[in-house]
């Protein structure tokens, strides 16, 4: 196993790929752990905590939907996760090139 932790780095900011193209969060970091897990020290680890966030997010986004009729609370809810879902990506990314483990907020734990 080999330690890149540039191809980690790349890894949390792939979530970002959704600002420009308008999908592939999901995807792209999903992509890149199941094909470099077993190649790259602590990408298996990196990799889980990434798509327990973003299922986590489309959990929550699916929870706005109904908000929105109750006083518009969903539309605050979706303004919020916006910004995490930006925020997190960034800060886990300088964390991993310091060689940290980062974690991200209220990810609910779908692979272990």
């Amino acid at each position: 196993m080999r330690e890149d932790r540039q191809l980690i780095v790349i890894t949390h900011l792939s979530q970002l790929i959704t600002l420009v193209t308008g999908f592939g969060s999901l995807l792209v970091p999903l992509i890149i752990w199941a094909t470099q897990k077993e190649r790259v020290y602590q990408m298996d680890t990196h990799g889980k905590n990434i798509i327990n966030f973003q299922l986590s997010l489309i959990v929550y986004f699916i929870i706005c939907f109904p908000l929105i009729l109750l006083f518009g609370l969903g539309i605050l809810g979706f303004i919020i996760l916006g910004i995490v879902a930006v925020v997190w990506p960034i800060i886990n990314a300088v964390k991993a090139s310091n060689g940290e483990t980062p974690t991200y907020p209220l990810s609910f734990s779908f692979i272990s």
